[in-house]
């Protein structure tokens, strides 16, 4: 089996100051588990690593496809398992690091098979949505496939589209789908997760999404209008993003479209936090206050033990 370091935990939690202090410790390299780290030109809104950062260790899986694309668990573990397996005959423990909990999932449980599907159920539901709004769809997962429905958020047309669309394919809601899925335990997995209490974490996402405006974030979208992006762009239906398009589409204030961003992140960051609730994890720190030794010491005791 193949060692595994992830590192877990929800948006603005510090992950990505652990993991480089990790790798560097380890002679590490980070695949990123961050469905909108993918994207070219996202670089503020989705927090990427700094230039710096990226100097100091190598990371994979980020800015690798345009806005225009979609990005799946599928691809992901595709793509990281394939790095994995490189890093590993080289001799290297590569650190995963994100807080997209399906990707790490499917990474470490692997997939349920591809469904078939019929165009006509896909076309049927955009037809739906197109009519009468996203909000009943979601209302229908609700019913249908309730756990689902609660891990993601009710704007997210990509994943509600999906969940309706597997269930009337097969009858069976897309979380029966994961349980039933067979482990391939391919990996030894050390988990970590950084978890900070919400009354710490919620303050710091709102100064975040402050500190991204500060830093450019609008011209960023601006200069994404440029390229010959648009809303309907899969890279745009971020989150950090989609907030701020009624602010150069319908003149909405600035002010108001901060506020929605730092609310809906703290909603994912509320979903996050349950997500985490299903797992074991072999560290977990609620605060920043850990010592990179004692860390070390751990995980290499963890892996000589296997």
């Amino acid at each position: 089996m193949i060692p595994l370091i992830t590192l877990e935990g929800p948006t603005a939690s510090g992950k990505t100051e652990l993991a480089i202090l990790l790798a560097k410790e380890l002679g590490s390299e980070i695949i990123s588990a961050d469905s909108r780290q993918v994207y070219r030109y996202l670089d503020i809104g989705t927090a990427k690593p700094s230039v710096e950062q990226l100097q100091q260790v190598k990371h994979h899986l980020i800015s690798i496809i345009d806005p225009s694309e979609s990005y799946n668990a599928g691809r992901f573990c595709a793509d990281a398992g394939n790095i994995i397996e490189d890093l590993h005959s080289r001799g290297i423990i590569p650190i995963v690091c994100g807080g997209t909990g399906l990707y790490v999932s499917s990474l470490l449980t692997g997939l349920f098979p591809e469904i078939k599907m019929d165009k006509d159920i896909r076309a049927n539901l955009i037809k739906r949505m197109n009519q009468e709004g996203l909000a009943p769809l979601y209302e229908e997962l609700k019913k249908i496939d309730p756990d689902f429905a609660f891990r993601i958020s009710s704007n997210d047309k990509q994943r509600i589209l999906r969940g309706l669309e597997v269930y009337y394919a097969t009858g069976i809601p897309i979380t029966k789908h994961w349980k039933n899925q067979t482990s391939h335990n391919r990996y030894h997995t050390f988990r970590i997760l950084l978890q900070p209490p919400r009354e710490i974490l919620y303050p710091r996402i709102n100064n975040r999404i402050q500190q991204m405006i500060d830093s450019g974030l609008l011209n960023e979208i601006e200069h994404l209008f440029k390229l010959g992006y648009t809303p309907l762009s899969p890279g745009l239906n971020t989150l950090g993003y989609k907030e701020f398009l009624p602010y150069f589409l319908e003149n909405a204030p600035l002010n108001q479209c901060i506020s929605l961003a730092a609310q809906h992140t703290r909603n994912y960051a509320k979903r996050q936090y349950t997500w985490y609730r299903k797992y074991k994890f072999d560290l977990t720190f609620t605060s920043n206050d850990y010592i990179i030794s004692e860390i070390i010491t751990i995980i290499k005791t963890y892996f000589k033990k296997k």
